[in-house]
């Protein structure tokens, strides 16, 4: 599948509004002149298909054209939001890139590397003529790994028509989520707003501006939003449809987000960077129940886990072994609840507590503690203990002017109502700073 299918869409629809920043909007024939500059700037600088290039940029009617643009090309692009300016190195150490493109306020700017890469999965590509993407993990289970996708098999499920909608581009397009996003827009002749800063002032500024139909976001950005109280200073009613993924929703953020936007639907997505996001509808608003799926997926459950297979799934990781069984399925390492065709997530494997032999599912602690009044922010982790081998603690970000020894008195009552002793946090620390990482993901402390 080449990109031309969005292109020609994006022809048809050449007067519609294609990207807004800010009070800048960009039609679909401005970003399709964009994307013709752009190939022309790559035939200029002797860019050939199959070689690997970064781009350095957040979201931009720039970064948007010049990524469909060596897509065209057939290149192996490695997006880099400035989100993630401390790993750049790495990432690049990594990717092998050949060439930095470097989008700003000022002139673009290219450095060409020394790097020759030659990874084997970068050869299967190149043999089959084809676009690549290199995404990385975030990192909250441990090492970022590099995902390297043969772009071409991504772009296939978008070309099925669907709705057309404003929506906010809230994920960076070095994010699985934010991809999908960026390409299901595109393919739709929607609009992608975006944000002037990722905050909760500045996305209800964008969404109020910019009639934003569609907010795809985080659970833990869910919760600032209600925290911050932006949402009463703007005009949300354009918004339709919230969806949210990357992590566990607490049962109190989702309780509190409902009844915050009761004529607002909530859609609980799921997907992995290894596989792609499945297509997903949820019991109904109120409701962590989910069914998850499409035409392109295979999911089984064994032992409580949840596992897919993904006609649209990565080649492989440049940094780490194939992570798929040999029948192409992948272990999402997601505990899951079944009911019927129905699931509820649980947490990840890799991050349940095992108390004495009892499994303490992190997000559930959490979700209790973040009904408490008072509690920003909360991330549970385990310590060692003598006896039981492990224990559950808890960091807590608090807005009241309590003490250490106040708050757990206080926090300790409070869970006894809701959780088994097992579960309740025996260490507790308060925190002056959020969770979360640029990503909105709560990244909790590794034992």
């Amino acid at each position: 599948m080449t990109v031309q299918f969005l292109l020609d869409k994006m022809a048809e629809l050449e007067n519609q509004q294609a990207v807004a920043v800010g009070s800048n909007v960009i039609t679909y024939a401005e970003l399709l002149t964009k994307y013709h500059a752009w190939l022309k700037w790559i035939k200029e600088e002797q860019i050939q298909p199959g070689e690997v290039v970064s781009i350095k940029s957040d979201y931009s009617a720039d970064s948007i054209s010049l990524f469909l643009a060596l897509t065209h090309n057939r290149n192996i692009i490695v997006p880099l939001s400035n989100d993630s300016k401390a790993h750049f190195d790495s990432f690049c150490d990594i990717a092998q890139n050949q060439y930095d493109i470097i989008l700003g306020d000022g002139p673009v700017t290219l450095v060409r590397t020394n790097n020759q890469p030659n990874h084997e999965l970068y050869q299967v590509l190149r043999g089959r003529n084809q676009p690549g993407l290199v995404l990385f993990s975030s990192g909250s289970t441990g090492k970022s790994k590099a995902i390297f996708h043969d772009l071409s098999q991504l772009l296939n499920k978008f070309t099925v028509p669907r709705k057309m909608m404003r929506t906010l581009a809230f994920l960076q397009f070095d994010h699985i989520g934010g991809v999908n996003t960026l390409l299901y827009t595109l393919a739709n002749g929607g609009t992608a707003v975006v944000p002037a800063k990722r905050t909760p002032e500045s996305v209800c500024e964008a969404i109020d501006t910019h009639q934003v139909e569609v907010l795809p976001t985080s659970p833990t950005f869910i919760n600032l939003l209600l925290l911050s109280g932006a949402a009463d200073d703007a005009d949300l009613s354009s918004l339709k449809l919230i969806t949210y993924g990357t992590e566990t929703m607490p049962d109190s953020t989702l309780a509190a987000i409902t009844a915050r936007f009761p004529e607002t639907k909530l859609l609980q997505t799921y997907g992995l960077s290894e596989v792609g996001i499945l297509r997903s509808k949820s019991r109904d608003s109120k409701s962590l129940w989910v069914k998850v799926g499409g035409a392109e997926f295979e999911t089984k459950i064994v032992d409580g886990r949840l596992w897919i297979k993904s006609e649209s799934a990565m080649l492989g990781y440049l940094n780490a072994p194939s992570p798929f069984d040999e029948d192409g399925f992948l272990d999402t390492g997601d505990q899951v609840e079944q009911d019927g065709e129905w699931i509820k997530i649980l947490g990840r494997q890799s991050e349940i507590i095992n108390v004495g032999g009892e499994k303490v599912y992190p997000a559930e602690v959490e979700s209790v503690v973040l009904e408490m009044e008072g509690v920003e922010d909360a991330a549970v982790y385990s310590i060692p203990h003598a006896i039981t081998g492990m224990v559950v603690a808890i960091e807590v970000k608090l807005n009241t002017e309590e003490t250490l020894s106040e708050f757990k008195v206080r926090m300790r009552k409070h869970c006894s109502s809701s959780l088994q002793q097992y579960k309740i946090p025996r260490k507790i620390t308060l925190i002056d700073n959020y969770t979360h990482n640029a990503r909105f993901k709560r990244m909790r402390k590794r034992s």
